[in-house]
């Protein structure tokens, strides 16, 4: 038996197959476009990510020795969608996770103290980055689609949703606890949509999604929509999730980072909601069909990977994200250049959606690559900040599961070994987002029969030890982040 995993994420969708042993035998992968129409704002075209879906499964279903038993989902979170539910048809763009327009907004219910109780409910923030801030905005500053939502004729949901309802032909309407629980509307102690939080942010919860388990009977796809597929789909998270369940970091403790366009440390609490005092967010693991639920505390940082998209497309002082390391190794160390990569903000755990990117001491002798090791520098240092955050010893975290598209820099997972003073573990299958998908989609529809079998297709490819950590430069690091978080404010 084969499982298709799709993993919409914030570039493009890569579809993959994989066996029973955890093994990826096919792979297909398609962008779609990014708008940027004002400063600060990011959206999408839904139909683009759909056609990116259609296109990716399509290209890796060619190679597969037959069709898929099931489907899983994994996509980027918070992402807020709206889709006609006769035509399926968006009538807007989506706004994206990144997207920082509804900064004001959030201040404006901070300011009539909103936050704690909201923070209550759902173990996160007032932060741009949720998706119900979003969809305020939209009621009050697009108010010809949000008539179609108040009139039941659109629907509300993030990725997940819309793609589920692409898959099935518009037969379902569903979200995740995983996904339900990064939108500022669902109660980590109640489980379900909270009215309390519909209410405060304008969204009727008749538009909302049913949250379902993460795996088992999700749906079934439509030959007539999806390539000619009758499957289940059984497994859906959202990325983050899906990552920490591709990881297999089913004990309490287990850690992973992802390192894709931010980065995203999440530690696996059990079924304990922990609630975080410096900036990290509480957040639903996965559910089971029984409803035994997983939580995780996360730190999600912004820009990471995108840090490095930018010194290739922004600046061009490299020609691909893989150059980076071979660049950054042709110097020591940064040469005492910091870059504090606030792109969209800074997430956890200083949470400025003000903030700017800053780089600072630069010279006469400051090379490119400097600027390229800084670059590498700052992700590490960005995680240790997180990680620091869950335990303020070093070496508090036994040992960090890496995976995402930059951990195959060799230069970055030492530099973040020495910062954390604790092992970072790649795994022989870096596409772990997916993976984690598959794995949930095969537990729903019985690939797998457990927890257990799916830990035995975890390989380790390689391990790095900390060597020597230097806290001067990260003492710089810190003092150059006040420095970013002042100027955003005027101080």
């Amino acid at each position: 038996m084969i499982v298709l995993a799709i993993d919409a994420g914030t570039t493009g969708v890569t579809a993959l197959v994989v066996t029973e042993n955890g093994q990826i035998i096919s792979k297909g992968y398609e962008e779609f476009a990014q708008h940027f129409p004002r400063p600060g704002r990011v959206e999408h075209n839904p139909e683009d990510i759909w056609q990116a879906t259609l296109s990716a499964c399509a290209t890796a279903l060619r190679d597969a020795p037959g069709p898929p038993s099931c489907v899983g989902i994994t996509n980027q979170r918070e992402t807020a969608v709206l889709w006609d539910r006769r035509t399926l048809a968006a009538p807007r763009r989506a706004i994206v996770w990144q997207d920082r327009r509804t900064a004001a907004l959030c201040g404006r219910l901070r300011e009539a103290g909103h936050e704690p109780r909201v923070s209550e409910l759902t173990g996160l923030r007032l932060d741009p980055y949720f998706t119900a801030t979003k969809l305020t905005w939209l009621a009050e500053n697009d108010p010809r689609v949000w008539d179609g939502v108040t009139s039941g004729n659109l629907a509300i949901g993030t990725v997940d949703s819309y793609l589920i309802a692409r898959l099935t032909a518009g037969a379902r309407h569903v979200t995740d606890p995983s996904n339900a629980s990064r939108t500022l509307l669902y109660g980590l102690e109640s489980g379900t949509w909270e009215p309390e939080l519909c209410e405060l942010f304008g969204v009727p919860e008749a538009a909302l999604p049913e949250i379902v388990p993460n795996h088992g009977p999700i749906g079934r796809t439509d030959p007539s929509a999806f390539l000619g597929l009758d499957v289940p789909i059984s497994g859906v998270a959202g990325d983050q999730q899906a990552a920490l369940f591709g990881q297999t970091c089913f004990d309490v403790g287990d850690v992973k980072c992802t390192y894709g366009t931010g980065s995203f440390v999440l530690t696996n609490l059990g079924d304990r909601i922990v609630r975080s005092g410096s900036g990290l967010l509480t957040t639903v693991a996965w559910q089971t069909p029984s409803g035994e639920r997983t939580f995780a505390l996360e730190g999600s940082i912004f820009v990471t990977g995108a840090a490095v998209q930018w010194l290739r497309d922004g600046l061009g002082v490299i020609g691909t994200a893989p150059e980076s390391e071979a660049v950054a190794r042709t110097v020591p160390d940064s040469g005492g250049v910091v870059f504090v990569p606030a792109l969209t903000g800074l997430g956890a755990p200083h949470w400025d959606p003000q903030a700017r990117g800053l780089i600072t001491g630069i010279t006469r002798g400051t090379t490119r690559a400097h600027l390229v090791r800084a670059t590498l520098e700052a992700i590490a240092y960005e995680v240790r900040d997180v990680v620091e955050s869950m335990g303020p010893e070093p070496g508090a975290v036994s040992v960090l599961k890496a995976d995402g598209g930059a951990s195959a820099n060799d230069l970055l997972m030492q530099l973040q070994a020495d910062q954390l003073g604790t092992p970072v573990e790649r795994p022989a299958v870096q596409e772990t987002t997916a993976l984690g998908a598959a794995f949930l989609a095969g537990l729903g529809a019985g690939v797998w029969g457990s927890q257990a079998e799916l830990r035995k297709t975890w390989h380790l490819e390689r391990r790095f030890e900390p060597g020597e950590r230097d806290d001067a430069a990260y003492e710089r690091w810190r003092a150059a982040v006040r420095l970013a978080t002042a100027a955003a404010h005027g101080s």
